[in-house]
């Protein structure tokens, strides 16, 4: 089994709604047509690579290209786990969690996006949340970062719901203007503190050395 080879396809975050997992081919094509679909109000720019402002086509193969480039260029020094996230058997977005030299700063990054029709249903408070779980419960992580640029409310507000504090801004340029990002920055006291999403995480064990080095 390919898992054998590559134990991140035996692991799976669960809550109440969603399954979070490493997407097989099958599943990254209905990714990657769900992000043809909608994912934000076209009058608006969420990224700070504005890839989905291209065709559709073009929109279809950079989720490809992202997701085989996370595997390709994975090791425990940095790596990047970009997830799936599965509703009723259906793929609804994915959500991403990656870090650099993980074993010492023990600190966490994450993005995510959900196809429009998904937008507004409490999914990603469930997501981010599943992937909180992985990093302080599963990896021992002391810190998550997140960023949202200031008229992304809803990112702002997962944010702010899951414990999240402000840690400065960030200035992009997106679509040829200056753009304000927010910081936030969650450690573990906090993430305790507002732990309220059950996770359940499976077939972590065989992968931690992919996370953590053989050290």
């Amino acid at each position: 089994m390919l898992s054998d080879h590559w134990p991140l396809y035996g692991l799976v975050l669960r809550t109440p709604r969603l399954e979070l997992r490493l997407p097989d081919e099958r599943r990254l094509d209905e990714l990657a047509t769900r992000a043809t679909e909608g994912i934000h109000d076209p009058a608006t720019q969420p990224f700070v690579a504005g890839w989905t402002d291209a065709p559709p086509d073009q929109v279809a193969r950079s989720v490809l290209q992202w997701h085989w480039g996370l595997r390709a260029g994975w090791s425990p020094r940095k790596w990047e786990l970009g997830l799936v996230t599965i509703a009723g058997g259906r793929v609804i977005g994915t959500q991403g969690i990656g870090a650099e030299d993980f074993a010492r700063l023990r600190e966490v990054g994450t993005g995510s996006w959900l196809a429009r029709a998904h937008h507004g249903q409490g999914y990603g408070t469930e997501m981010r949340a599943a992937v909180l779980e992985l990093a302080f419960a599963g990896l021992g992580a002391e810190f998550a970062t997140s960023e949202a640029f200031g008229d992304n409310h809803a990112s702002y507000a997962v944010s702010r719901k899951l414990g999240y504090a402000d840690d400065g801004i960030a200035r992009h340029v997106v679509r040829d203007r200056v753009t304000v990002g927010r910081r936030l920055r969650l450690d573990r006291a906090a993430w305790q503190a507002a732990r309220s999403v059950p996770v359940r995480i499976e077939g972590l064990d065989p992968c931690r050395e992919m996370f953590l080095g053989a050290g």
